[in-house]
């Protein structure tokens, strides 16, 4: 082993621990860049890209809020969002401020 074989170990891994937080400082630029709707989004009636803008919803939990009320009807209130999987205490705080329950709409037979 040669008097530089220590330095050149150091220095490869120097290198690695900065492409490994560029690449995270990256991903969280990307995340962190979404912005919230102007207005609430009514959860009954929002469509799954209206519900992407929330906070920490992405294209997953949009559909489970959509399939919520589709299979159990129209939320009644903000909290019922907490029945969905995936979507805990700390979340709901997050989007709370951006959506509403509006009145449901009758089914049109």
């Amino acid at each position: 082993m040669t008097e530089w074989e220590p330095w050149r170990r150091r220095a490869f891994r120097g290198r690695l621990v900065l492409l490994l937080f560029a690449a995270l400082a990256c991903v969280a630029g990307v995340q962190g860049k979404k912005k919230p709707p102007a207005q609430p989004l009514d959860l009954n009636s929002a469509t799954s890209e209206e519900l992407q803008q929330l906070p920490g919803i992405g294209p997953s939990a949009a559909q489970a809020i959509i399939d919520f009320r589709t299979k159990g009807g129209p939320f009644r209130r903000v909290e019922d969002l907490l029945a969905i999987r995936g979507i805990s205490q700390r979340k709901l705080n997050a989007i709370r401020p951006y959506v509403t329950v509006g009145v449901a709409k009758p089914a049109t037979p």
